[in-house]
C-alpha cells in the first residue's frame, strides 16, 4: 500500500526544517475540513504552542505557496483563505453583498481553459479562482 504524503512529509523531503512552530500551523492546514484563514491557523495552533507568533504564521504559510503546498485564495476584502493544494480541486462564487461564498465544481471552467490555450495559445493556471458577484438571494430582480 502506497503511503500518502502529508505536508509535514514533503517539506522534511525537500530538506526544510520541522521546528514545532511549523509543525501546529502544517498541522492546523491538514484537520482543516474546509479553507482557513492565518488567523483561525494561528488561534489553532496557539491552543498547542502558546508561543506561537502571527509572524511565524504568515512566514510559513508563504514557504507552503512557494512549495506548492496550499493554495491561497483572495475573497476579497483582505480575506485570504488557504488549503491543500492536492484537495483545491473546485472554485468558488463569492457573494459581494452577503459574503457567500459557494464552492463550484473544477470541471465548470474546462471550456475556458481549452479556448484560451486554443485561441491564444495560452496555458491558464485556472486550479483555484473565485468570481465576485452576488448570490441568487442578493442578485437585483432584471428589469
Amino acid at each position: 500500500m502506497k503511503k500518502v504524503n502529508t505536508l509535514l512529509d514533503i517539506l522534511k523531503d525537500r530538506g526544510y526544517r520541522l521546528t514545532p512552530q511549523r509543525m501546529m500551523v502544517l498541522e492546523a492546514i491538514e484537520e482543516s475540513s474546509n479553507h482557513i484563514s492565518a488567523e483561525e491557523i494561528y488561534d489553532r495552533a496557539k491552543l498547542k504552542y502558546p508561543y506561537l507568533n502571527r509572524s511565524t504564521v504568515y512566514r510559513t504559510l508563504e514557504l507552503l505557496k512557494e512549495n506548492g503546498l496550499v493554495t491561497e485564495t483572495d475573497l476579497g476584502e483582505g480575506r485570504f483563505l488557504y488549503h491543500p493544494a492536492g484537495k483545491a480541486q473546485h472554485h468558488h462564487l463569492v457573494c459581494r453583498n452577503c459574503t457567500k461564498v459557494i464552492d463550484i465544481d473544477i470541471d465548470v471552467l474546462d471550456k475556458l481553459r481549452d479556448d484560451l490555450r486554443s485561441g491564444y495559445g495560452f496555458e491558464a493556471e485556472l486550479e483555484h479562482i473565485a468570481f465576485f458577484g452576488y448570490c441568487r438571494d442578493c442578485a437585483e430582480p432584471s428589469v
